[in-house]
């Protein structure tokens, strides 16, 4: 079968239908499409950030320990007296007492009638002591004339010692029953603060029962566990800086540094005076920080920082970009912290809207806002 070939006005006419439905459908193709076109290659705008430079300062080293607070010095408080039910109770746990101030008063009328006695039973003894001494020395002065004999004289002579040694021995009863009566009056021993309170109106205490508890003139001490290592790092006389848990921060110096370490867990033993104050209570964890000196350290604002999957990176300004660094970062003072490595001491970094900022990022910097670290990049 013999095909016929296609005219020359048929295929022109084909020719100009396929113009028309392209021209159709770039009439139907959105602005919005052709303009993205447009900007496919355009740069990204930039964006105005601040930046300072990491700069170079003096900060304190410290070693940190852990450990607890205790009273410097505690003083128990009892009696010797037995027998005797106490009285009154004039004091209470956390009160401020003073050298000789009362505490607590037991019963004292059955030592006072002993003392009373006792005294009577002195006076009698003097004056017989008295009758026997004048005795004694009236025969005396006869011995010798055949108006006494000498029988007579040492016979006088024995009662007056008699007298003597009886007068002594009931001036040693008196005195004890005046230190047992004595006992019935329990008395701070020094200055502080009452810490445990064990007297309970009528009770009947023990003789060398604790009945209360002080704290020698209210001062504290912070009894830190140091690694055995650093022991050689510290002395006495450094400044400590302790903040108790939930109170506030407090300024000590070291006391004592151990000699020794403790073989189970290879730590030792530092004790520290710490001022009296209301926050601070025997018995309290504390966190505590060893100053040990000054030296440099590289640092920026807070601010400068973006923390990302657990590490610190910072937006380091070269020319109208900013590249990402990784940084590690140590101590913090204030808004402060410290850059131990990955930066270098005057190079500009971003220091505010790190958070919006990608690596390679085109950036226009910008004076920094009033309060801003000094340092500021131009």
């Amino acid at each position: 079968m013999k095909l016929n070939k296609p005219s020359l006005p048929t295929l022109a006419s084909a020719t100009l239908l396929l113009a028309l439905a392209a021209a159709s459908l770039l009439a139907l193709q959105p602005a919005d499409a052709a303009d993205d076109t447009a900007k496919a290659g355009a740069p990204k705008p930039a964006l105005s950030v601040a930046a300072v430079q990491a700069r170079s300062e003096s900060w304190p080293q410290t070693l940190a320990a852990n450990g607890s607070l205790a009273a410097w010095r505690e003083v128990q408080v009892g009696t010797e007296a037995s027998g005797q039910r106490i009285e009154q109770v004039l004091v209470d746990i956390g009160q401020r007492v003073k050298k000789g101030q009362l505490l607590a008063q037991l019963a004292a009328a059955s030592l006072s009638a002993e003392l009373a006695a006792s005294k009577a039973s002195l006076l009698e003894a003097q004056a017989s002591a008295q009758d026997a001494a004048a005795t004694a020395a009236r025969l005396k002065s006869l011995a010798g004339s055949d108006a006494v004999s000498a029988q007579q004289v040492e016979q006088a002579q024995a009662a007056d010692a008699a007298a003597r040694a009886r007068v002594a021995a009931l001036q040693a009863r008196v005195k004890a029953d005046e230190l047992r009566l004595s006992h019935t009056r329990v008395v701070a021993p020094v200055d502080g603060v009452v810490a445990t309170k064990e007297a309970v109106e009528g009770a009947l205490p023990q003789p060398g029962q604790t009945l209360f508890t002080l704290i020698r003139d209210g001062r504290l001490e912070w009894r830190a566990e140091v690694p055995g290592a650093d022991l050689g790092r510290l002395a006495v006389g450094q400044k400590v800086r302790i903040t108790p848990a939930g109170g506030q921060a407090l300024d000590g110096r070291v006391r004592l540094v151990a000699p020794t370490v403790d073989p189970a867990n290879r730590m030792g033993r530092v004790l520290v005076d710490v001022p009296a104050h209301g926050t601070a209570r025997a018995g309290m964890f504390a966190r505590g920080e060893f100053v040990l000196g000054e030296a440099p350290v590289l640092t920026l604002p807070q601010s400068a920082l973006l923390l990302r999957d657990g590490f610190a990176y910072v937006f380091r300004v070269e020319g109208s970009k900013v590249r990402q660094a990784k940084v590690e970062t140590g101590r913090r003072q204030g808004d402060r912290v410290e850059v131990k490595a990955g930066l270098k001491a005057g190079e500009p970094v971003v220091t505010q809207g790190v958070g919006f900022l990608a690596d390679g990022d085109t950036v226009r910097v910008v004076a920094a806002p009033a309060g801003a670290a000094s340092g500021v990049a131009k």
